[in-house]
Order: structure tokens, then C-alpha cells, then sequence
């Protein structure tokens, strides 16, 4: 665990050079209507897929599609006994029995997208045994146990836009009838601050995903909702009213908010709304995704920002001192997986702005070495998805 803060801004006569809190000026509102369909240059799910194979398949000795290929398949993936349910933990965390499927399946999937036919053939067969023996079907109705299976469903959608191409018919439907009800629970409220914090915008970001990929409106929707409701929610600052109360765990939770909402972003670009500019007033100022992307990293250069907030130190996660911020999302989590993962589709957003420009520099100078970048919020190989070199 890192405990002190991060630099990452210029210092200059020992003055560091802040970016405005407050985010990039005001872009356009916030879309109301309904998904638009996938039309020329739109696509369906988290990216276009297509368009990534081309590209990979084009540019054979790019970083991209070596981080695809970074992480080699493990036949005894197949042989991995299938869970039936995820249920509650004791004490802080969740239901992690389900990582060395959603590893596979993320793993299995930047393979596939970078055109190896056997990893593309294994994750078929995965899925569809699992499938078969309806897997997460019993998981316990509790928000804990929800969440796990929020962070396994998004990985698994994604899976499944990457390889819905080759499938039949037949096992097309498997696979939907298999996944659409485990998605649909995602939806449940446990009237708790798990129906607005970022258990929901997790929530939310599944369930528009997989609206994309299946045409459902409805779906898609919630994800365009849960942005506003963000947008509305968060202070002038940009700070998380119910993530940065965590204590410890503020920023932490603050990055996972992140996480959610670019991947809703980068749904909701493949019907042409546009997320990543859309704002909200507070007080006739201006507030986007970028304001909170900016109050994140503020917060890491000087965590006084963040400890009025803080100090409230609600459900604060292993450190109990508010006072000692959390950085261990800086960090690969030891599991292959690392928080910063989000950051590799800001990095590639055009046109870009200062504040994309500050969380470039942050992913190249804190995880560039540690490619490729995978995390489940995220639904996968981000490296593998968006990295463009």
C-alpha cells in the first residue's frame, strides 16, 4: 500500500502547477433520447470490435496486440470446476471464488480479438460450459454477492462481443439465454448506498453494455441516466459526495466511479452520444466527467483536498486512519489485474484536453511498465482494447 501522495504535475520554484478543478469547459448536454442504432461508424458494445481485429491484424508488431498476446492461454482453464453462485463475504470485500474464471475470460478474450483462432475456440467452449451448467444462477441475492457478479458479467459481455461473430445460431442463443437474466440482476436495488454509490454505476454499466450489444433500449438507457445522475451528484469540485466519505479508500473509490463511467462513455460513443463532454450545472458552473477525472488526480498530488471529505470515514476498508490515503490502485493488484486499466481508453480520446493529457502522463509514468492493463471494471485487456501504439 502507498501511502504518500504522488507527484505527477510540473514544480516549478517549489510551486506545483495545479489544473483547474473544475474540468474543461462546457461541452455539449447530456443526450435524452433513445440509443441510436449502430449505424456508419457507430458499433455495437464497449468498442467496435471489427475495427479492432483490422487494426490489430494490420499493425502484427504493435504494442497493442502484444499486450493481446502478453498472457498465454492455460488449457486447464477448461477443466476449472463451475461456480453456481457467488454469495455474501464476511467482514470487508467480496465473493473473490469466481477471479480465476473472470482471468480466463479476460485473458482468452484480448487473445481472440488478436486473432488466435485457438484462444477465440477455447473461450467459446468455456462459455458455453459454463452455460450449460447455468452458472452464477444461484448466487445469493445480497448486494455483496451481486457485486462479484456485476465484475464477472461485464468481462463476460465482453467476451461475448468478441467472439459472437464465429458462433451459430444455436450457440449464439445459448450464450444469450445464459447471460441476459445474470445481467438483469445487476438492476436489483437493496435500498442501501449501494442503489446510488459505485456499486450501482458497476450496475449500470453492464446493464448498457449489454443493451448495445443485444439492441435492448431500455438497458442502454440506464447507463445514460446513471451518467446524468453522476454529473448531478458530484460536487462543483468534482468530488464523489458518497465515494470520497470512504476515508482511507476515498480516492480509491473515486477511481472505480471513473472506471464506470468511461466504460458508459465508451458504449454510449458507439451510437454517437457523447458522454465524455456532456455536463452538469452547479451554481452556474460547469461540471463533466473530466471535472471528477480532475479532482482524482488533484486529490493524489494533495490529499488535503480530499480529507474534508474523508474524515467522515465511512466503511473505510483495510486502513482505518483517514488520514493515510489509499494509492494502492497505483499499483498492479498482484492478480494480473490494475485499477488504472481505464485510463488506456482516456489516453487514445480525441481531440484530447488538459486534463486527458495529466492522466496520460499519470498511466505511462505509474503503470506504462506494467502493460498489458486488465482489470474486470473495465471488462478486460484494456491495453489489448484501446492502446493505440
Amino acid at each position: 500500500m502507498k501511502n504518500a501522495p504522488h507527484s505527477f504535475l510540473t514544480v516549478r520554484g517549489g510551486v506545483v502547477l495545479l489544473a483547474t478543478v473544475l474540468g474543461v469547459a462546457a461541452g455539449p448536454s447530456l443526450p435524452h433520447g433513445p440509443v441510436a442504432q449502430a449505424a456508419s461508424g457507430g458499433y455495437q458494445g464497449l468498442f467496435d470490435v471489427r475495427e479492432r481485429k483490422a487494426f490489430l491484424e494490420q499493425n502484427p508488431a504493435s504494442d497493442a496486440r502484444k499486450a493481446c498476446l502478453a498472457v498465454n492461454a492455460d488449457a486447464k482453464w477448461l477443466n476449472i470446476d463451475v461456480i453456481k453462485g457467488l454469495t455474501t463475504t464476511e467482514g470487508y470485500g467480496t465473493d473473490g471464488s469466481a477471479n480465476q474464471y473472470a482471468w480466463a475470460v479476460m485473458v482468452l478474450s484480448g487473445r481472440a480479438l488478436a486473432g488466435d483462432k485457438r484462444s477465440e475456440e477455447m473461450l467459446k467452449a468455456f462459455l458455453l460450459k459454463w452455460a450449460d451448467a447455468a452458472a452464477f444462477s444461484q448466487t445469493e441475492k445480497a448486494h455483496d454477492a451481486y457485486y462479484a457478479l456485476k465484475r464477472v458479467m461485464l468481462p463476460t459481455v465482453v467476451g461475448y462481443s468478441i467472439i459472437r461473430d464465429g458462433l451459430s445460431d444455436e450457440e449464439a442463443q445459448k450464450l444469450i439465454a445464459w447471460m441476459d437474466p445474470l445481467v438483469r440482476r445487476a438492476d436489483q436495488m437493496f435500498e442501501g448506498s449501494v442503489d446510488y454509490n459505485n456499486h450501482r454505476y458497476l450496475a449500470d454499466s453492464v446493464l448498457m453494455t449489454w443493451g448495445s450489444l443485444t439492441g435492448n433500449q431500455d438497458l442502454y438507457q440506464k447507463g445514460l441516466d446513471r451518467f446524468r445522475i453522476i454529473l448531478d451528484d458530484a460536487r462543483a469540485d468534482g468530488s464523489l459526495p458518497l465515494e470520497t466519505r470512504r476515508g482511507a479508500r476515498a480516492l480509491w473509490y473515486m477511481r472505480q466511479s471513473l472506471t464506470s463511467m468511461t466504460v458508459m462513455a465508451e458504449v454510449a460513443a458507439g451510437s454517437q452520444d457523447d458522454l465524455f463532454d456532456a455536463t452538469a450545472d452547479e451554481d452556474g458552473m460547469k461540471k463533466s466527467m473530466w471535472t471528477i477525472l480532475s479532482f482524482w488526480m488533484n486529490g493524489m498530488t494533495n490529499p488535503i483536498l480530499v480529507k474534508a471529505y474523508s474524515a467522515q470515514n465511512y466503511i473505510p476498508g483495510p486502513e482505518q486512519d483517514f488520514m493515510k490515503p489509499d494509492f494502492g490502485f497505483l499499483e498492479n493488484r498482484g492478480n494480473g489485474r490494475h485499477y488504472l486499466a481505464f485510463l488506456e481508453a482516456l489516453a487514445v480520446h480525441q481531440p484530447p484536453n488538459f486534463i486527458q493529457r495529466r492522466a496520460g502522463a499519470l498511466l505511462e509514468r505509474e503503470a506504462g511498465n506494467e502493460r498489458p492493463l486488465i482489470d474486470e471494471f473495465a471488462g478486460g485487456n484494456a491495453t489489448c482494447f484501446w492502446r493505440q501504439g
